[in-house]
């Protein structure tokens, strides 16, 4: 029945290896059932019903993607638009988070409609190969560079971001990140030496360091400092609080907002995550070795669409922006390539909502050396990019576009630089049979987005 449903055979993959990889990809996920109920709940929302939002959410999100496109990729509530939600919508433009909700919805609505009329595809196929590659090794930097900040190696400083000194509050923040960096060097040799589910024993057995190192006394658990105690809790979740936030996006008052503000904000989620999906999608099938021979992704259309339905489902249950995470690539540098692996992530989010406590309990130290390690494999995309000479009109915007990622924070951000100056520098240099007419187009947006957004 899973060979049918899959074609694992087809895929050179079995059935082991598709449900590490999506143990693998919850397990590096697993953080925004942690992270999620924070951010949103400085919006005023109650932090019980967003946890339960977003693991329905994902579940939702997540099998669709299994069934519809049969890609190892996972959804979640996307990192950066849940704080555009959160500091921005609520915060400083200060609507309440029930029309933000039914931004979110009207978004995905619109996605729908736009993956219906095969808009989001062909903006997806306009793409030029060459940059699409660079949003590969781009995220690889992005995610690295999130794997260094979970792992409390790399903090603010007067230079932006340095490494921190581990001899400060060496007992909390200290002692983790030096236990990302042994995870780190425990995975890499796990991998290098080709050792089944390598990632996935990364993250327990970091995990399990530092159970050992709470246990001894190196690591003390201090909440004022943000540093929680690492054995799991097994209490169980209050599920009534799913009522608080579910339906309330179409419990909205427009008095105070005023139709084009609301539109504003409306084209803002949409905007962000129409390209860091896009971004997501490229980086991860690029990395995993699904796109064609023209650089398509054959299964696209479908993928796009589970993407849509999840953002609105996500808005109903009370929870921001449903998203493609990149997380994803590190199930697919552990083997994934069906959607088998994106069911297996899927159930494990439903089955969190019984054992979130102990999910939380998950430290971000410990999923670090994953995401740092996948951040490398994606990396290595780059040298399928030409360098030489004759190819700069192309090489340049792929650079920008790659180093816009991991410096600006946002693969949307990147997205939009390597879009933008490679028309700008194709047409300047005479190369605009090099240019998809889509390209111009969204090289327009994305100028227009800069002004008015």
């Amino acid at each position: 029945m899973l060979e049918k449903l899959f074609k694992l055979k087809e895929n050179k993959t079995d059935l082991k290896t598709e449900i590490a990889a999506g143990l693998t990809t919850f397990m590096t996920m697993a953080y925004i059932l942690a992270v999620n109920p924070n951010v949103l709940s400085d919006a005023g929302m109650d932090r019980t019903a967003v946890l339960l939002a977003t693991c329905l959410a994902s579940f939702i999100g997540t099998a669709c993607m299994a069934f519809m496109a049969n890609l190892p990729f996972a959804l979640s509530a996307g990192m950066g638009l849940n704080a555009f939600m959160a500091y921005t919508v609520c915060g400083s433009m200060g609507y309440p988070w029930q029309v933000a909700l039914l931004a979110v919805f009207i978004e995905g609505i619109v996605f729908i409609i736009l993956s219906l009329t095969n808009v989001r595809e062909a903006i997806f196929n306009s793409i030029p190969l060459t940059l699409k590659r660079a949003v590969s090794v781009g995220i690889g930097l992005f995610i690295a560079f999130i794997g260094l900040q979970n792992a409390g190696l790399a903090v603010e400083s007067a230079t932006l971001v340095s490494l921190v000194d581990f001899r400060e509050d060496f007992n909390t923040k200290g002692i983790c990140a030096l236990l990302a960096l042994i995870g780190l060097l425990i995975t890499a040799v796990l991998y290098i030496k080709k050792v089944k589910g390598s990632i996935l024993i990364g993250i327990f057995g970091t995990w399990i360091l530092g159970m050992i190192c709470q246990g001894v006394g190196l690591y003390v658990p201090d909440p004022d400092a943000g540093a929680y105690t690492l054995f799991p809790s097994f209490t169980m979740t209050d599920f009534s609080k799913l009522g608080e936030t579910f339906g309330q996006c179409f419990n909205v008052s427009f008095d105070s907002v005023g139709i084009f503000n609301f539109i504003v904000v409306i084209f803002s989620f949409l905007f962000v995550d129409l390209f860091d999906t896009l971004g997501t999608l490229i980086g991860v099938a690029t990395k995993a070795d699904m796109l064609d021979k023209n650089g398509k992704l054959p299964a696209i259309k479908p993928a796009l669409m589970a993407d849509a339905v999840a953002t609105s489902a996500g808005a109903v249950l009370g929870t921001s922006t449903t998203t493609t995470f990149v997380e994803s690539s590190a199930g697919v540098a552990a083997g994934g390539r069906t959607g088998l692996t994106a069911l297996t992530t899927a159930i494990l989010f439903l089955l969190s909502m019984f054992f979130a406590p102990i999910f939380v309990a998950i430290p971000s130290f410990a999923t670090a050396p994953a995401l740092i390690l996948v951040g490398f494999l994606m990396f290595s995309t780059i040298t399928e990019i030409k360098f030489a000479e004759s190819s700069y009109s192309e090489a340049i915007p792929a650079y920008l576009c790659i180093i816009a990622m991991p410096l600006f924070y946002s693969i949307s951000e990147g997205i939009s630089i390597g879009v933008i100056s490679y028309v700008i520098i194709n047409l300047i240099c005479g190369k605009k049979k090099s240019i998809d007419p889509i390209m111009y187009v969204l090289a327009v947006l994305f100028i227009l987005k800069y002004i008015f957004l």
